[in-house]
């Protein structure tokens, strides 16, 4: 079933446009037989819709609402993961009989095992 949620008053356009910048998706829900629209830094919320762009119209909208509630109310709203700076580093703990694996297909293929994850992580994004 479709939703919608009202501006709510006083909502600044700034305020709308950074929640704009966050990671939106929208997938197809076979429980729901709808679309649901998704934002990464909001996990609570969603928003069904007929189409994956009004799904994903929906939940901005929706999370334009609690940006400025929580704004309203002096709290602060997660920072957007698109405006966030990256290191390009992460740990990985994993299986020792995988990294060993790795480690053998990464010295048959002549690269370094970070060369041959980056190549695997990349080939899976």
């Amino acid at each position: 079933m479709s939703g919608y949620a009202a501006n709510p008053a006083g909502a600044s356009d700034n305020a709308e446009v950074r929640s704009r910048r966050r990671a939106y998706r929208a997938r197809w829900s076979p429980e729901d037989d709808e679309y649901v629209g998704l934002c990464a830094e909001f996990p609570s919320l969603s928003w069904l819709a007929e189409t994956a762009h009004e799904a994903v119209a929906g939940i901005e909208q929706v999370v334009d609402e609690v940006v400025a509630d929580m704004h309203a109310n002096g709290e602060a709203a997660p920072q957007a993961l698109t405006e966030r700076t990256y290191s390009g580093k992460f740990g990985v703990r994993t299986f020792p009989e995988l990294h060993e694996s790795l480690s053998i297909e990464a010295a048959e293929q002549g690269v370094s095992l970070n060369q041959l994850v980056n190549l695997k992580l990349s080939r899976s994004a």
